[in-house]
């Protein structure tokens, strides 16, 4: 069963997992190491990750490895880019400036003819 990825970011264990293993790849040691909590419940929490598809874990050796999946984050993404302001293209924002400038201009000349009325 995959967790909601929303659910997996609520907790703020898994999310300081995240930003953490931005950085790059970290064993499971190094993770367990920075929460004060158990080591079964860090455990918990980076099974949680990766049922989301946001880690992924290699072992080497002895040892865990987590990568963070930049990919998993991509839902989140697309969720946040409903929310953000539209960008306008570049020849609207020219057209724009042109109008701006047609303005002041219009503005100018209407001021030196009403100056010298």
């Amino acid at each position: 069963m995959r967790v909601d990825l929303f659910a997996a970011l609520a907790d703020p264990v898994r999310r300081e997992v995240v930003e953490l293993l931005a950085d790059g790849p970290v064993t499971a040691g190094v993770i367990a190491e920075r929460f004060p909590v158990t080591r079964p419940a860090v455990s918990r929490h980076l099974r949680v990750l990766r049922e989301a598809g946001l880690v992924e874990a290699q072992v080497r050796g002895q040892q865990r490895v987590y990568t963070l999946r930049r990919a998993g984050l991509a839902p989140l993404e697309e969720w946040l880019e409903r929310f953000r302001a539209p960008v306008l293209p570049a020849d609207r924002l020219d057209a724009l400036d042109t109008e701006l400038r047609r303005g002041r201009r219009a503005r100018d000349t209407e001021g030196e003819r009403r100056g010298t009325a």
